[in-house]
């Protein structure tokens, strides 16, 4: 992917997680040695505190019956194993994420903390702390909701955290609500492969992507808080992946500040060459309009648009961004410090960069140069760059820095997502 952003680089509250884990004097043990049994009723679906916690748990998951809640006490519960859930249904619900954590920490082997792999789950009100792989992941789970849960590695940045915090894969009504994540290798909120999808009133902090939109179709991204992040909200479409063609985000009243956190991803992952101090990456997706969010203290750009610049063999995949709208943003101070080859490029401009910036890349192999229709619509006192990097493959030394902006236009109204699970 440093090629990927060559192209692009090229062109790369609530309170911090530290007092989470006081929310309970309990002295909980998640030992899975043996099991004691429960004493909460079958009917309410309670599990205890107490020996073989962890196991306990497990067990009720797999026992559970579609439609019913497993309630989780506060405390601290040490797991050594990471949890599944296979019934539709479920909910599983913690006293708040302060009171109810579920820590990771001494877990054997790299899976997830927990992974739902059913049908109308709604997960609520708990955390997810220290996994060794990604905290929350749901696959092929349609109707999903997570709500008020918290997914975190404490300690500095590091890139043996996990990957992803939360991450719903291959769904179809995706809710991620009132959450907070911290400190994920890859992205704090993944949402990839799906349709149909709401992210919102969220925190997404010290990650190296805050939120991601991958490979998808439908999407509102809002009222957000995204700092503290190498980037912010990511809206990409690659090639060779199950489902591709993502298209039709809407990225709407978030806070996007302060995202100039180093990359702490591990070498070889796709958002390594993100560079730090970015707001919003546009690459490769169709009709994604970027509208009313107020951008602040972006080191190298508030809002970066790029062609996807990696080898690809699908004859189908279109590696060039199109059909993007960016209106009616407030911008704060950014690209003063442009990092990775972006600050290469601002030499060419002055040293700044714009808060706005498009790679150029407007065709690619034997396809001839394409009407992208990239909109921006703010006032001229928002600046521009039209880096002109022409066709794909890029050659970097031939670019041709130009403020003039695109003859785009407006893309119209972006459906509302509607989910049948959700108000």
């Amino acid at each position: 992917m440093r090629k990927l952003l060559f192209a692009a680089a090229s062109v790369s509250v609530l309170a911090a997680c530290g007092g989470a884990g006081d929310g309970s004097d309990s002295d909980a043990s998640g030992n899975q040695s043996s099991v004691n049994g429960t004493s909460s009723s079958a009917s309410d679906g309670t599990i205890e505190a107490g020996d073989d916690f962890a196991l306990r748990l497990q067990t009720a998951l797999i026992e559970a019956e579609p439609g019913s809640t497993i309630t989780l006490p506060a405390g601290t519960f040490a797991m050594t194993d990471g949890l599944t859930l296979d019934v539709d249904g479920v909910t599983l619900r913690g006293a708040s994420p302060a009171e109810t954590i579920l820590d990771f920490k001494n877990q054997m082997g790299s899976g997830e903390g927990l992974l739902v792999t059913s049908d109308d789950v709604t997960l609520t009100n708990f955390t997810v702390r220290d996994s060794k792989g990604d905290g929350i992941k749901s696959k092929g789970a349609d109707r999903i909701t997570y709500s008020n849960v918290k997914v975190e590695w404490l300690g500095e940045p590091s890139e043996d955290n996990g990957a992803y915090g939360i991450y719903p894969v291959e769904s179809t009504d995706v809710l991620v609500e009132g959450s907070h994540v911290r400190g994920a290798s890859d992205a704090g909120i993944y949402v990839g492969q799906s349709d149909n999808i709401i992210v919102r009133d969220n925190i997404a902090e010290f990650n190296v992507a805050g939120i991601e939109i991958e490979n998808s179709s439908n999407a509102v991204v809002n009222g957000n808080v995204v700092r503290n992040n190498a980037g912010g909200i990511l809206v990409f479409d690659l090639p060779d992946l199950p489902v591709m063609g993502g298209n039709t985000t809407l990225i709407r009243n978030n806070l996007i500040e302060d995202n100039n956190t180093r990359n702490f991803a591990p070498p070889g992952n796709i958002v390594a060459s993100v560079p730090s101090g970015t707001g919003v990456i546009i690459m490769a997706n169709e009709k994604v309009m970027v509208r009313d969010n107020n951008f602040a203290n972006n080191q190298t750009a508030h809002v970066l648009i790029t062609a996807y610049s990696q080898d690809f063999s699908d004859v189908d995949y279109n590696p060039l961004p199109r059909n993007i709208e960016v209106r009616n943003n407030t911008y704060g101070e950014s690209g003063y410090n442009p990092q990775g080859d972006l600050g290469d490029l601002a030499s060419l401009i002055g040293g700044n960069l714009p808060p706005v910036i498009w790679d150029g890349v407007t065709s690619w192999g034997d396809n001839p140069d394409s009407d992208l229709n990239i909109f921006i619509n703010e006032p001229d006192s928002v600046g521009f760059v039209n880096l002109g990097l022409g066709a794909y493959p890029v050659d970097v030394s031939a670019a041709s820095p130009s403020m003039d902006r695109p003859a785009g236009e407006s893309i119209g109204a972006i459906p509302t997502v509607k989910l049948s699970h959700a108000e």
